[in-house]
């Protein structure tokens, strides 16, 4: 069974779509899985050549186009069953590298309100990735039959919905503590988060105007 988490990620595109390239597996991260699991793109061209070997997957040619036919790859019975052997294997979480709580820790050392801006910075990055998932959620076809895999990334979908939610209630929250411990940042703040009320209700009126 391979140990490196590149060679599960192939083995995983190759199970729901067969028949791609390395570069096809690259853009299906970006898209999908790489939300939630950081996918280093060096390592699947090597990870590739090793699992052909092993003969967990298989070259297959495809479309040439006019060109030289792009290398493509089909998983195999043996492949399957890694997967399906690792997929039953509990998991095991590494303690996350996020630099946002590691200086948010530390930061009593800070200058006052640095602190609140790394917590602002935190809110509207998460802002962002919310309407990036709720986008994501809405243009889930309705009608079509659906997608086998489609309950499965619904899920990741909905959690990473979730976590998003929180971290932003979080942050509210969390100003309001820094409002109290760094009371002459108190004014600061609040005209901070007036501004920032202000260009979230322009920006969904602009949002109801379009529509």
């Amino acid at each position: 069974m391979p140990r490196n988490p590149t060679s599960y990620v192939i083995l995983g595109l190759l199970s729901i779509q067969p028949n791609i390239s390395g570069y096809d597996m690259r853009k299906a991260v970006q898209g999908s899985i790489g939300y939630f699991w950081g996918e280093s793109y060096g390592q699947i061209y090597p990870a590739l050549k090793r699992l052909t070997r092993e003969g967990l997957i298989a070259k297959s040619r495809g479309e040439s186009n006019g060109r030289r036919p792009r290398q493509e790859y089909v998983l195999t019975e043996a492949g399957r069953r890694c997967l399906r052997e690792w997929l039953a294997v509990p998991f095991h979480d590494e303690p996350p590298r996020n630099e946002f709580l590691l200086k948010l820790f530390f930061a009593r050392e800070a200058a006052p309100g640095v602190a609140a801006a790394h917590i602002r910075e935190f809110e509207e990055r998460n802002r962002r990735m919310l309407d990036t998932l709720n986008r994501i959620q809405a243009s889930v076809p309705a009608n079509k039959p659906p997608n086998p895999h489609q309950p499965y990334w619904l899920l990741t979908l909905s959690f990473g919905r979730a976590l998003t939610t929180a971290a932003i209630q979080w942050g509210e929250s969390a100003r309001a503590e820094l409002a109290a411990a760094e009371p002459s940042t108190a004014p600061r703040l609040r005209s901070q988060n007036t501004r920032a009320a202000s260009k979230t209700s322009s920006a969904r009126k602009q949002r109801i105007g379009k529509h």
